[in-house]
């Protein structure tokens, strides 16, 4: 499988499970209940699997992000820009999750195959990754939106409490699934390769 075809699959894969999760579909739909919004983890997956692509991948699933809230506000019989998520801070979701996206092309650049160190780098780079994503998303919308009419640090700082180890548990939660995948994959093509060298 050459580079591009590569690319195009873990595309594909990514910005399905960015969709996928990030319309929130009802229940009766997926007949687990709400499934957990997976788009942080998809960012910082891009990252890693897209690095070289990165000029037009991360774009693109940016755009994707924006659509998908397009759609399910609208759905909703909203007005888009009059949504409580709307305000300025909605913008910040950009360097927000580009900070994902860049911990995922860090992890890439020192990644070295599938070994203690590496599961190290990746909890380090996953970490600092969604700290300053939640710092940027959740910083921006406390202090720019109209929707907290007195902010305070005290406030700030248990709302950014309060909310970051479920973002984190649920990108843990995703990137350790990924993980799981690409050891599983990694090690049937290994074997692969060696019983076409036995024959």
């Amino acid at each position: 499988m050459n580079r591009n075809t590569q690319n195009a699959l873990f595309f594909v894969l990514l910005a399905s499970l960015l969709v996928a999760t990030r319309l929130n579909l009802p229940q009766s739909l997926t007949h687990f209940g709400p499934i957990p919004d997976a788009s942080w983890a998809a960012f910082f997956l891009g990252g890693f699997y897209l690095r070289a692509a990165s000029r037009w991948a991360f774009p693109v699933f940016m755009a994707l992000a924006v659509l998908v809230d397009y759609l399910v506000i609208r759905g909703q019989g909203m007005d888009f820009f009059a949504h409580y998520c709307m305000s300025a801070a909605y913008w910040f979701l950009v360097p927000a999750y580009f900070a994902l996206w860049f911990g995922g092309m860090q992890l890439r650049r020192h990644y070295q195959g599938a070994n203690g160190k590496a599961l190290a780098v990746l909890a380090t780079s996953l970490l600092a990754s969604v700290v300053v994503c939640h710092l940027l998303s959740q910083g921006s919308f406390y202090w720019l939106s109209d929707s907290v009419t007195e902010p305070t640090f005290a406030g700030w700082w248990k709302n950014y409490s309060d909310w970051f180890v479920p973002y984190l548990r649920t990108s843990a939660i995703y990137v350790g699934l990924a993980v799981i995948v690409h050891v599983g994959v990694t090690q049937a093509l290994r074997l692969q390769g060696r019983i076409r060298s036995v024959r």
